[in-house]
């Protein structure tokens, strides 16, 4: 069937439109640090409303495991986490020069669940299933919290959502719905879904490997302890189901390898950190 000039020429108004909608929402959300992450990105959607929708599902998170009884709010593991937090925090500058002034918060959850989120703006999510089952490091657990933190840093649950809006998958009205109402909740709960549940891109994934890794090297965390994180996965993981951390990331053979090269490259990070005596201790 052939095509009618007037439909022809609609639909190449449309693919100019969103080529230049696409070129018009491309950047770079982070400087390269010494790893080298540096890549133009899709962003159609504005940073203010994604973090919005993720605060509203952050919000609703917390609240339900308030009501469960599983929102841990003191104690010597959130003390743990906040301390490992508050380092990694204090080297966010390295990437993006506006992160220090996120209003990062920090929950644990009390629930056999290997998992862990960075939502957009500094909202971090741990499970104690993760830390307890995996029997984890301070400089362990410091490599799993800086690569949430890198997603949060890089944003990547905000290039996801643009790639959803720019399939028509999220709309505008959606988006801009108004706050406190049945359907930001609903919306939120829509853009929640391109944060957390669909696999990130291995890209994506190796991105925050290699942040997450120079964060807490800057911090004063082991370098090594992001291989031996990841073979810890790898032995639990062997011949059964994936956990909910590992299901949505790449192979750990392949990540292992990836992290293993990236050392030298941080290794001079560390050092200077741990001769200056803050280095962490094993527990």
């Amino acid at each position: 069937m052939i095509a009618s000039p007037t439909k022809t020429l609609l639909t190449r108004t449309a693919l100019v439109a969103a080529t230049v909608a696409a070129i018009a929402g491309c950047a770079t959300t982070t400087k390269p640090g010494v790893v080298g992450v540096q890549r133009q990105q899709l962003m159609l959607v504005s940073a203010d409303t994604v973090e919005r929708m993720a605060l509203v599902s952050y919000a609703r998170q917390n609240q339900d495991a308030q009501q469960a009884g599983r929102l841990v709010t003191k104690g010597p593991e959130l003390e743990r986490l906040k301390r490992i937090a508050a380092r990694l925090q204090g080297q966010v500058g390295t990437f993006r020069d506006d992160a220090g002034k996120w209003q990062w918060q920090l929950s644990l959850i009390d629930a056999p669940v290997q998992n862990a989120t960075c939502a957009p703006g500094g909202k971090i999510t741990f499970y104690t299933g993760l830390v307890r089952q995996l029997k984890l490091t301070d400089d362990e657990i410091a490599m799993v919290m800086g690569h949430e933190i890198a997603h949060a840093l890089r944003e990547h649950g905000r290039e996801r959502v643009s790639q959803a809006y720019a399939q028509n998958a999220l709309t505008s009205t959606a988006l801009a719905a108004a706050p406190n109402s049945a359907a930001q909740l609903q919306a939120a709960n829509t853009v929640a879904h391109y944060l957390y549940a669909l696999p990130n891109s291995r890209q994506n994934e190796s991105e925050a490997d290699a942040m997450g890794l120079e964060l807490a090297a800057r911090a004063g965390y082991k370098p090594d302890a992001a291989v031996s994180v990841w073979r810890k996965m790898q032995a639990q993981d062997k011949g059964r189901q994936p956990a909910e951390f590992t299901s949505t990331h790449p192979s750990h053979s392949t990540r292992i390898t990836d992290l293993t090269a990236m050392l030298p490259k941080v290794q001079p990070l560390y050092q200077p950190v741990a001769q200056a005596g803050t280095g962490t201790k094993k527990r």
